[in-house]
């Protein structure tokens, strides 16, 4: 799982949200090019919410989803990635990680590359 700011320093200005958004996914290619299969929660979270009837970042609908889908993935999940960026919902995912004993990278370059991998061009 792919883990850091989301929300966190963004006074939730839809710009600023979408350039954390696009901050995490910018490490799943090359982590699947590792042979590994990235996920990112918002991924899964942000459908649910808007299908949960959300209108508004932090509302009732929103806090019942976002973080909770992060604690599930990390029930299915072998590591974390956590990027760099001040962020409680990525500290609270390391910890629930480290709890569970799983591995966390603090850096792309520490994932170990598994069978083979995929080049894009």
């Amino acid at each position: 799982m792919i883990s850091g700011p989301y929300r966190g320093g963004t006074n939730d200005e839809p710009t600023l949200i979408k350039n954390n958004l696009e901050k995490l996914e910018q490490f799943a290619l090359e982590i699947f090019n590792k042979g590994h299969v990235p996920i990112v929660g918002e991924w899964l979270a942000l459908p649910l919410i808007k299908l949960a009837g959300s209108q508004k970042i932090g509302d009732e609908q929103w806090e019942r989803i976002q973080y909770p889908i992060a604690h599930r993935i990390l029930e299915k999940c072998d590591a974390v990635l956590r990027i760099k960026g001040e962020s409680k919902g990525a500290d609270q995912d390391v910890k629930i990680a480290k709890e569970r004993g799983l591995i966390i990278y603090y850096h792309i370059e520490e994932i170990p590359a598994v069978g083979k991998s995929l080049t894009i061009k």
